[in-house]
């Protein structure tokens, strides 16, 4: 008989990132479940990261309730994101989420798009 193994989390968030989602959120309009979090191809490096409020999971999302915080990952970016950091960085000119993902090969200059590559899944051995 073969155990499944558990599913890694797609994504983690820093703390810093959790608070921040939570002061967005606190601010909406409306009731927001959480947050989704996706890629898109563009830019000048093929894809980049979208974040959107989310009134409710879609059926296929990927949820994670990471620091309070609920995520909504869309089914196509499961792949491109596993592994992820999402972080919040404050410098002196600007301040917005990062991305720390083990999938990203490189970023544009502007730091608006990156290429990634899907992760790769490892499969355990089976018992004998």
């Amino acid at each position: 008989m073969v155990n499944a193994r558990p599913r890694p989390q797609v994504m983690r968030l820093t703390d810093a990132a959790a608070a921040r989602i939570k002061d967005i959120l606190g601010r909406a309009e409306g009731p927001i479940a959480g947050v989704r979090v996706g890629v898109k191809n563009g830019g000048c490096a093929g894809m980049s990261y979208t974040m959107e409020y989310a009134e409710s999971a879609n059926a296929k999302d990927e949820v994670i309730d990471d620091k309070g915080v609920r995520l909504f990952i869309d089914p196509k970016a499961v792949l491109f994101l596993l592994g992820t950091e999402m972080d919040f960085k404050v410098d002196k000119l600007s301040s917005g989420f990062v991305f720390n993902n083990p999938n990203q090969t490189s970023a544009c200059g502007c730091g608006e798009s990156v290429a990634l590559t899907p992760a790769k899944e490892h499969s355990a051995p089976l018992d004998s």
